[in-house]
């Protein structure tokens, strides 16, 4: 009976510290993370909370996907870094302290995207950035440096900065079925008989494989 990995274990790779699993490492209540999400990082992955999570004071939350791949220097920035624009200067006075602690009123209300959510099965390029507030499709393909300011559709493939959707893997309509088939919600074991398929199939072949509650 094929063995599925393990989603508990932070170390995926034995012999690749590099690589971590991003669901047992986490431990802020404001991020969520699904199995086998993994962080590359050669400097150290473990400091992913602090080092690409930014300004994340809440209450809004990162919510991650199952199966998403991170490349090093992938960063996801919270809320807490924003600033005031109606007034002649941006300049967080009230968080300096002394006398200018008392206008902290002033870092009240800003404006707030709320939550930035991600997919399943996403892919995320060297060093892209993500801005408070954005929604990620399932399927998306984040390219290497790009800053997405904006949500990405399931299955777009987005580049640049600003973000810009370059294509779409999949027609519309093959869109619709993949996300009806949702294989990263199948029981672990069924996935593991169909890895082939899952990896490099066709969504005909993805649909023959998937488990029999599903078909209808």
């Amino acid at each position: 009976m094929p063995v599925p990995a393990d989603p508990t274990v932070l170390h995926p790779m034995p012999d690749q510290p590099r690589v971590v699993l991003l669901r047992p490492l986490v431990t802020s209540p404001l991020i969520e993370v699904g199995e086998y999400t993994y962080y590359d990082d050669p400097d150290d992955a473990t400091a992913f909370e602090t080092r690409n999570v930014l300004y994340h004071y809440g209450p809004e939350k990162l919510v991650i996907g199952r199966f998403c791949a991170l490349g090093t220097g992938v960063r996801f920035i919270m809320n807490g870094a924003n600033h005031r624009m109606d007034g002649p200067s941006t300049f967080p006075f009230p968080t300096m302290g002394g006398s200018w602690a008392e206008h902290m009123d002033l870092l009240t209300g800003l404006p707030n995207r709320g939550d930035t959510v991600v997919g399943n099965d996403v892919w995320f390029g060297h060093g892209a950035t993500v801005l408070p507030g954005v929604r990620i499709g399932n399927g998306a393909i984040v390219a290497a440096g790009a800053v997405v300011t904006s949500d990405v559709p399931d299955y777009g493939i987005v580049g640049g900065n600003p973000a810009r959707l370059i294509r779409t893997r999949y027609d519309d309509a093959d869109v619709s079925r993949l996300l009806a088939l949702a294989w990263w919600d199948w029981p672990a074991e069924h996935i593991t008989e169909h890895v082939r398929t899952i990896m490099s199939g066709s969504v005909d072949a993805l649909a023959a494989a998937a488990p029999d509650t599903r078909h209808g």
